[in-house]
């Protein structure tokens, strides 16, 4: 089992910036793939970004390029998703999830084994 806690969330005025962190106990975190989801009301949970064990290959759905950078750091087993320029409709809840190897499905949810509880981010315009 991998336990995950995300942190970070919060209310940001549009074009700011936030830190997501993720925290990681229970079964050797560097053993696992990472990805971030977010879910705003009424619609499905979509794919944000993904980082391999390692953290040498880092996934991103379009809408973030540019601006949003996945990072982990195994020693202190736990993951960041920097989030900056943040628009209005990346307003969601983010959550972070563990799967033992990315295949070429890493932007599916029914993918990942472990989740998070999520974290609340509010973009105002």
């Amino acid at each position: 089992q991998v336990q995950l806690v995300e942190s970070g969330g919060g209310l940001v005025q549009a074009g700011g910036s936030l830190r997501l962190s993720c925290a990681a106990s229970g079964r050797t975190f560097s053993n696992y793939a990472m990805g971030w989801f977010r879910q705003a009301p009424g619609e499905e949970r979509e794919f944000v970004a993904a980082i391999s064990w390692t953290g040498g290959g880092t996934y991103y759905t379009d809408s973030v390029k540019g601006r949003f950078t996945v990072s982990r750091d195994n020693a202190k087993n736990t993951g960041w998703l920097q989030m900056s320029a943040l628009k209005p409709e990346d307003t969601a809840v983010y959550y972070c999830a563990a799967v033992r190897y990315l295949s070429s499905r890493y932007n599916n949810p029914s993918e990942y084994n472990y989740w998070g509880q999520g974290t609340q981010v509010t973009v105002s315009s």
